[in-house]
């Protein structure tokens, strides 16, 4: 089976610092794929690699088989490459149904949008409302209420419905758990599982094992800066993928 997303031999530089020593990378249709790694092991430079936020110094990207190169954030997402950032990029004073098109507004068709560029906001407020009752988060009443009155949990929903409805191919969510209490954690877990469901495969970056072990079907360790291995939720312990990240432990070990 094709990866969807390859990356083979990628390098990252930041002067004399090696982010990234020829990692390769691969996600395949319709898993979901941790990735985890200590502080610094490179896997920001990896996620940043594959979604355009960097571009590698050395390497190939692949999508769906053909080779890539995206130069930003915004390229990557015409090709159907959608990340969520820990950050959520979003503004707050914005309705939520204006934050899910932040970037790609409807306008009216015709003379109005064409040339006065007004918005059509009621095909935007149904196509959002859509997306969110698909995802099971018609918890939020309004669309047009802005995103500040929004729990943390629910804006990391909007983030991730907002990803869904227009990653046609992956979705890369960054530590989508992190500022989040139990029950929102729960929510926003259930929500990883929905996309999986509709086909899309996920990139999760997380530090929080648990939730790692309960939502991926692979796991791809990160140590000093390449691809140390890839192992199963199933057939290794938490304490041992943790162990292969700090490099108590080697690959050979666990396979012994």
């Amino acid at each position: 089976m094709e990866p969807v997303l390859k990356g083979r031999g990628l390098v990252k530089r930041y002067g004399k610092v090696t982010a990234l020593d020829h990692c390769d990378f691969d996600l395949y249709p319709g898993e979901i794929l941790a990735v985890i790694g200590d502080n610094g092991a490179g896997k920001s430079s990896l996620i940043k690699s594959v979604s355009g936020a960097v571009v590698p110094d050395e390497g190939e990207v692949f999508l769906d088989g053909r080779k890539v190169q995206f130069n930003s954030p915004t390229e990557a997402r015409e090709e159907g490459v959608e990340t969520v950032y820990q950050t959520l990029a979003m503004s707050p004073a914005l309705s939520i149904a204006d934050n899910m098109f932040m970037g790609r507004e409807l306008r009216k068709p015709g003379f109005m949008g064409k040339w006065l560029r007004q918005l059509d906001r009621p095909r935007m407020e149904k196509i959002a409302r859509e997306k969110l009752s698909e995802l099971g988060l018609m918890t939020i009443q309004n669309i047009n209420q802005a995103v500040e009155t929004l729990s943390g949990g629910q804006r990391q929903g909007v983030a991730v419905a907002r990803a869904a409805a227009f990653g046609s191919k992956v979705i890369i969510l960054d530590e989508p758990t992190a500022a989040l209490g139990v029950k929102e954690s729960r929510k926003v877990l259930e929500l990883i599982k929905d996309v999986k469901a509709r086909g899309i495969p996920i990139i999760l970056i997380s530090h929080n094992m648990p939730h790692v072990f309960e939502v991926a079907d692979r796991i791809h360790i990160h140590r000093l800066g390449k691809r140390l291995c890839v192992v199963k939720p199933s057939e290794v312990s938490m304490s041992d993928a943790v162990a292969l990240m700090t490099g108590a432990m080697t690959p050979d070990e666990i396979a012994a």
